[in-house]
């Protein structure tokens, strides 16, 4: 038997209150196909619902470290490997894009 599993985090980028922008943790977030997790992400960038509390003004983008995860019953033990990529969502500029792998890499 072999199951497949796409789980996300990551950071939203996102215009304050008041004014300025920053970086904040994504809601972390599971799905059965790449696709399907991306469409999630999407809707909750869109709605606001992304950025796991902070309370934008609105969100501009998203970067997604989105993790596969292939699991295989062997013996009656499982076993699992893990493969790992990164993806924006959302209207990121260049500038905005490295922001947050900047922000990333300081965490």
């Amino acid at each position: 038997m072999k199951t497949v599993k796409f789980t996300s985090t990551g950071l939203v980028h996102g215009n304050y209150w008041g004014g300025g922008k920053g970086a904040y943790k994504a809601e972390k977030l599971s799905a059965d196909t790449k696709e399907e997790l991306i469409e999630k992400a999407t809707k909750m960038l869109d709605d606001g619902s992304l950025d796991s509390g902070m309370g934008y003004e609105s969100l501009i983008g998203a970067l997604l470290n989105i993790t596969k995860t292939t699991t295989i019953i062997h013996d009656g033990k499982p076993f699992s490997n893990e493969e790992t990529e990164s993806e924006f969502i959302g209207d990121l500029t260049e500038e905005q894009q490295d922001f947050l792998i900047e922000c990333e890499m300081s965490m």
